[in-house]
């Protein structure tokens, strides 16, 4: 890409990034010649139409924006299969390096960069728009200090298949809210708690939860409290703290308000802190009276008072410790003789509990001298039952230990959103951001192509992973027809017999000299006759414009027999034409009808007495 020009305007000058679904380049603007960011979609997403429609809702969603905290969109495109974003260009960092670099940031410097980011998020969710997405990597920090939020082109995910980078999940998952995790809609509160994790690691150098995988950590925002800052960092003050801890509060009503409300409670407790820190010393200097006769003789009295107080003292603590010893003795004793008692105490063979209901698990383990500590979890197989047992089945281990039993649940119901009449590009975002699985059944419908008609099952409490059958409009069902001759048909034929098959005629048509054809005369189509085409199609043609054959004459001359009662005398023309009568009438036998008669050649004329074919000429 580096070199090439887009839209004969930007000209790619250097890589700066990339994520899961576009790279982002460094270009100049050869128009307003100044220098802007354009973000490229992936070529293996560029036919994938959920994400093209993603990459151009980032682009609607900044575009309703205007904000110094918001990177600006400056315009989108496409060329040939590349599609593009061009951006406000950022001369500086995202946050998450900046903080690497900068891991001794007071508290005012914290509260200015997290404030920023607040009055940012307040004018996207007071235009309805959640981020969805908010981590150190989505905010840059420019050279000046000033904050910017960007990347609003998250979808919610991500269809079926795009969520296998792990660097990507990786990326996101520490700073992401726990009803996110639950597979639950995104508000303006999960951007709060997103904030509110940044702000953590900004005080304390540490992310709040850490983990082997994504899922891993994803889990521990729902299940786990994060470590208090104070016990990382004891300089954060305990109001400081207070803010963390609300921002992240795993109910997201519990949280703050709003991004404006979060960043008032955080100039507020900063403002009553110190970002100095004073080291108290017993022995820093003082002023001290001077020292004479008098003050030497009184010091030397209270020195040997000291020296028999300490005596006395000194007992004191060897009385003391005898005590101690004694007690820490028998302690000691104690529990040694409890640790003799243990080793003596028999083995047992553990049992076999596993597939047995958790109430009968139980009581065969009692039966056998030991004891059993429940684990609870969401399975698929029946609730109630022992899914897995610690230690296994066969093991020798002392009487009166514990058995650790895994017990099922049952399979976890999860809310199935109702997404009939959502477009498919949406409905598979909800149900995969709600755990389920699907299946497509496409059928023709009036309803628009790519609309969701039915599902099975429908809304309601399901067990997750619940495979969903959606049936999807392919739209109307088109009729196809054969393509009717049009050739020697005027215009006005030619639109009256296409509209009976709900065909269009492309006009105005072409037109060309022709000898052969008469002047207004179609002489070429296309389809051609005979082809499929399908309703609400186009057909072109070619219109004569003369001067077409030349007009030839014949002479026609008919005797009729005697016998013959009222005789009907018809003559018809077929030439480029088409078949038509010249001459019609009733005669009295015997008599001779001779007529002229005109024709285009090449033509056939033919005589019919009667409706019975009697002559036939080809000219």
């Amino acid at each position: 890409m580096i070199g090439k020009c887009l839209g004969d305007r930007y000209e790619i000058l250097e890589q700066l990034g990339g994520g899961g679904m576009s790279l982002v380049y460094k270009a100049k603007d050869k128009f307003l010649n100044r220098l802007v960011t354009v973000k490229v979609l992936r070529s293996v997403y560029t036919s994938d139409d959920d994400f093209v429609r993603r990459f151009h809702r980032e682009a609607r969603a900044v575009a309703s924006l205007s904000h110094p905290n918001i990177v600006n969109i400056h315009d989108i495109g496409q060329q040939d299969e590349i599609r593009y974003l061009v951006m406000e260009y950022i001369d500086g960092d995202n946050l998450k390096n900046f903080m690497q670099k900068n891991k001794e940031m007071s508290f005012g410097e914290v509260a200015n960069i997290i404030g920023q980011i607040c009055d940012a998020l307040q004018h996207a969710h007071d235009n309805n728009i959640v981020h969805r997405d908010v981590k150190p990597h989505n905010i840059l920090i420019t050279n000046d200090s000033r904050v910017k939020l960007t990347d609003f082109g998250i979808a919610i995910e991500t269809t079926s298949g795009t969520i296998t980078n792990d660097d990507m999940v990786m990326g996101s998952v520490h700073y992401i809210s726990p009803e996110q995790v639950k597979g639950e809609v995104a508000t303006f509160s999960s951007d709060i708690y997103s904030l509110g994790v940044i702000l953590y690691e900004m005080l304390t150098g540490k992310l709040p939860f850490t983990g082997d995988t994504p899922i891993a950590v994803a889990l521990k925002h729902v299940q786990e409290e994060p470590e208090r800052p104070f016990k990382i960092n004891p300089s954060i003050p305990e109001e400081l703290e207070q803010v963390v801890m609300k921002a992240m509060g795993k109910d997201p009503q519990k949280r703050y308000e709003s991004a404006k409300k979060l960043k008032e409670e955080l100039e507020a407790a900063v403002a009553k802190t110190s970002d100095k820190f004073v080291v108290t010393d017993d022995f820093s200097t003082k002023i001290l009276p001077a020292v004479n006769e008098e003050m030497n003789e009184k010091e030397e009295t209270q020195n040997d008072d000291k020296n028999s107080k300490k005596v006395i003292k000194r007992a004191k603590i060897i009385k003391i410790a005898l005590m101690i010893f004694s007690i820490v003795l028998s302690i000691v004793s104690g529990v040694a003789l409890a640790f003799f008692k243990y080793l003596d105490v028999r083995e047992v063979e553990v049992p076999d509990v596993v597939g047995m209901l958790a109430y009968d698990a139980v009581v065969i383990l009692k039966e056998n001298g030991l004891g059993a500590d429940i684990i609870e979890v969401h399975d698929d197989t029946e609730k109630g039952k022992v899914i897995k047992q610690k230690p296994k089945a066969g093991v020798l281990i002392k009487e009166g230990r514990n058995v650790e039993l895994v017990v099922s649940l049952g399979p976890k119901l999860v809310k199935l959103p109702d997404v009939r009449g959502d477009y498919l590009s949406d409905a598979r975002i909800s149900l995969h951001n709600a755990g389920f699985k699907y299946t497509i059944k496409e059928i023709f419908s009036e309803k628009p192509a790519g609309v969701v008609l039915e599902q099975k099952p429908l809304g309601g409490k399901h067990p997750v992973n619940t495979e969903v059958e959606l049936t999807v409009s392919k739209g109307p069902k088109l009729v196809v027809h054969k393509m009717p001759d049009l050739i020697g048909l005027t215009i006005e034929e030619a639109r009256s017999k296409l509209i009976g098959l709900n065909l269009l005629l492309d006009e105005p048509p072409d037109e060309e000299p022709s000898k052969k054809f008469l002047r207004g005369m179609i002489m070429e189509q296309n389809p051609a006759p005979g082809e499929d085409i399908t309703e609400g199609s186009a057909v072109s043609v070619v219109v004569s414009k003369g001067p077409g054959p030349p007009l030839n004459s014949a002479r026609v001359e008919i005797l009729l027999e005697d016998d013959l009662e009222n005789p009907k005398v018809r003559i018809t023309v077929t030439d480029i034409r088409g078949e038509h009568d010249v001459y019609l009438a009733v005669h009295s036998p015997g008599e001779v009808v001779v007529r002229t008669v005109d024709y285009y050649s090449p033509a056939v004329i033919r005589v019919y007495i009667n409706d019975v074919l009697k002559q036939e000429k080809h000219l």
